[in-house]
């Protein structure tokens, strides 16, 4: 995220060339939603059904605090090229962590168990953040927030999002496997939301038809990495 916005504010990177890192990082994160994510919620949940009413949980509650944050002006959080007007940018603010903290919690789930995190999921996370704080940080300056402002709001999302990772660890190290199962699903469920409702549509609006083949590298590389890890 911090590195985003450095980018954003120090390089200023045109749409197009946003829209398709962001398809990218989308492809990464499919990649790494199905591979290293729902796939384990399903090894583990033992035909309880955890992974399917997880990922309906996760879906639903992302689309709903999605549409609360775009009733409130937040809704094109991830255009870089808006102007928010003021009464807006608490909403993006809060809906760039509502974006961020089931990849954080995800980080923290991955280490239950002695594990360590993937290869593939770091990728994933970092991969689609970076656009996103492209995308954020260049409709935030447009509408006037300063460079120290908008330094102190990324570092604070970024502590959210480590604090979520924390809680993804601490809180369900020890939980039943249908918990953790249930809990993985429902991480799943929120970022694929996230994914086809806001950050692949606007991929499109600034890359047009390429957004497609951006996504696909990202998903073969993303596999890749599963498999060599």
């Amino acid at each position: 995220m911090l590195v985003g916005a450095v980018i954003a504010l120090v390089l200023e990177p045109g749409r197009r060339l946003v829209g398709l890192l962001m398809a990218f990082g989308a492809g990464v994160l499919i990649s790494a939603v199905a591979y290293d994510l729902v796939d384990e919620a399903f090894n583990v949940a033992d035909g309880s059904g955890a992974v399917a009413a997880g990922l309906a949980a996760g879906a639903l509650a992302f689309y709903l605090g999605d549409a609360a944050i775009a009733r409130r002006g937040g809704g094109d959080r991830k255009d870089s090229e808006a102007e928010h007007p003021a009464e807006a940018q608490q909403a993006i603010v809060l809906g760039t962590v509502l974006d961020g903290v089931p990849e954080g919690i995800v980080i923290g789930l991955s280490l239950i168990g002695g594990g360590e995190v993937s290869v593939a999921v770091i990728a994933a996370v970092f991969m689609s953040n970076l656009p996103e704080s492209i995308a954020a940080t260049r409709g935030l300056a447009r509408s006037g927030f300063s460079s120290q402002r908008l330094y102190r709001m990324w570092g604070t999302i970024t502590a959210i999002t480590a604090v979520a990772a924390m809680a993804g660890y601490g809180v369900f190290d020890g939980a039943s496997d249908s918990l953790v199962a249930f809990v993985q699903a429902f991480a799943g469920g929120a970022l694929l939301t996230m994914l086809s409702g806001t950050m692949l549509p606007e991929a499109v609006r600034g890359a047009g038809r390429e957004v497609g083949l951006a996504t696909v590298l990202g998903f073969g590389l993303a596999f890749a990495l599963v498999q060599i890890g």
